[in-house]
């Protein structure tokens, strides 16, 4: 699991939650069958499709030198009908 980052939770990816659609961010070195395997095997659900895409790079200037901040990439996650991956939030109620 050291390839997906977090789960990010945006007005998109929870409007997707409805659909059965988790959104992540993942290392950009990892590959969708990685990423795949990683899933099905840790939450214990079933995979049928998965999109990702590349974030916009922002700059960050150290002196004279522009270097790039962002390293990884977004991956929207579709399940069968019947599984679902409990959310992060759940945690943050109970605690509040």
């Amino acid at each position: 699991m050291d390839g997906i980052k977090y789960a990010v939770f945006t007005e998109k990816s929870i409007r997707l939650l409805r659909n059965n659609q988790y959104t992540s961010n993942v290392e950009s070195g990892s590959t969708r069958t990685e990423i795949k395997h990683w899933i099905e095997l840790f939450f214990g659900v079933k995979v049928i499709a998965m999109n990702s895409h590349r974030l916009p790079v922002k700059g960050r200037r150290m002196g004279p030198i522009m270097r790039h901040t962002m390293h990884y990439r977004r991956m929207i996650i579709t399940l069968q009908p019947g599984y679902s991956i409990p959310l992060l939030l759940e945690k943050r109620t109970a605690l509040n």
